[in-house]
């Protein structure tokens, strides 16, 4: 059963070789569970997969997450029932890390400010005021893990300074910053890459984000749910938060409008971060690896950690 609208390249592969159920699709989603709740062994997309839909499936073995990000599975449910889970990582780390960075170069130098500049014809009147340059400016990026390096090697190519804050030291030739709250004091763009889920939640606070200061910029390609959004929003307004790059939003696809409102100080995206044709046929075909993998006895090629062993 696949749970949600996913790549089409990846819908009709998962058609040609498998007994597929779009959950999204049907009439009565209810009664296709249901139906399906006494058999089925594997559970694709990943979306919507808490304890409660999980247990509705006794025979289940294992839920292919359609993405890296499987914060919307419950695992620790899946690792005490023994149902495996897989996500897709690795293929998607260019696409998210030029993602960032474009976000950054849109907020620091006002792209899409300039663009409506020359539309609304503006420049006949007189130039765009100046904006921020990131050569030479220290970004500290929030979740040095896969994606968060390739962003790293994206920004040191800008000639930016990095530092880092992560759960642990790593050996990188970084500077690590273990309190989260002093790293935003040093720096002058705050990347946020970390998983979502409740360890997470709202870890850029309100604290962290008055210490990033009113020159400050948050580019956020992880999770809505790990940056206070309303504390966000209420130090963009008063000034206390320089700017904001947003690729997720904590009630996704419902965006703030206060948000919307802030055109010269925020740049906002539709969680485009891994959104290319490339990318996505990489993430459903590793998604379809791993179930053919599972039927055949094999090994998972990315199972995640919680449910291994």
């Amino acid at each position: 059963m696949l749970t949600r609208a996913v790549y089409p390249g990846t819908v009709k592969t998962l058609e040609e070789e498998f007994n597929l159920h779009k959950l999204w699709l049907a009439p009565d989603p209810d009664k296709m569970v249901v139906e399906l709740a006494p058999t089925l062994r594997v559970i694709a997309g990943g979306y919507g997969c808490n304890a409660d839909f999980l247990a509705k499936f006794p025979k289940l073995e294992l839920v292919a997450n359609f993405g890296v990000g499987y914060d919307t599975i419950d695992v620790q449910y899946c690792k005490k029932h023994g149902i495996r889970a897989t996500n897709s990582p690795d293929v998607l780390n260019d696409e998210v890390a030029d993602t960032a960075m474009g976000l950054l170069l849109c907020t620091a130098r006002q792209l899409v400010v300039g663009d409506r500049f020359v539309r609304e014809g503006k420049w006949l009147k007189g130039p765009m005021p100046l904006t921020t340059n990131i050569t030479g400016k220290t970004m500290g990026i929030v979740g040095l893990g896969r994606i968060g390096q390739a962003i790293a090697d994206r920004a040191t190519a800008f000639k930016m300074n990095i530092v880092y804050h992560n759960r642990s030291k790593k050996d990188v030739p970084y500077k690590y910053y273990p309190n989260l709250v002093d790293m935003a004091r040093d720096v002058d763009v705050l990347m946020v890459i970390i998983p979502g889920g409740a360890e997470t939640s709202k870890l850029i606070s309100r604290e962290v984000m008055e210490a990033l200061g009113p020159t400050g910029i948050l580019i956020n390609v992880a999770r809505g749910t790990v940056v206070d959004e309303q504390a966000m929003i209420d130090l963009l307004k008063s000034g206390k938060l320089g700017a904001a790059g947003l690729d997720v939003f904590e009630k996704e696809p419902q965006v703030p409008q206060a948000l919307i409102e802030m055109t010269e100080n925020v740049v906002l995206q539709p969680h485009v971060g891994s959104a290319t044709h490339a990318t996505r046929t990489a993430m459903g075909q590793l998604m379809i690896d791993n179930i053919k993998a599972h039927f055949a006895g094999k090994p998972l090629l990315t199972e995640v950690p919680e449910t291994k062993g």
